[in-house]
């Protein structure tokens, strides 16, 4: 079983930064995806940005020149570096591995960014 734990959510101003970061724990291959997710109420859940365990990276549109997804293989942890925050980044934040086949989400965390 696969367990992701993510940390650095909060409250901030519009132009502000947060970093997120999640770390992964339990039998986790080593080539795997890790990535950032986020939903806010009423809407599906929608891609922020992705990693690879390569270093291959992907960010959606509204993203790209803000945020900076990063990861270190050997603590099983990514990060997502958040610069220039709007308004309409606020969402819970999701963390997920995808390994082969299968995979599992972090339980969120809240970014809230006051206009």
């Amino acid at each position: 079983q696969v367990q992701l734990v993510e940390s650095g959510g909060g409250l901030v101003q519009a132009g502000g930064s947060l970093r997120l970061s999640c770390a992964a724990s339990g039998i986790i291959f080593s080539t795997n995806i890790m990535g950032w997710y986020r939903q806010t109420p009423g809407a599906q859940r929608e891609l922020v940005a992705t990693i690879t365990s390569g270093g291959s990276t992907n960010y959606a549109d509204f993203v790209k020149g803000r945020f900076t997804i990063s990861r270190d293989n050997a603590k099983n942890t990514v990060h997502l570096q958040m610069n220039s925050l709007k308004p309409e980044d606020t969402a819970v934040y999701y963390c997920r591995i995808i390994v082969g086949s299968r995979w599992w989400w972090g339980q969120g965390t809240q970014v809230t960014v006051s206009s």
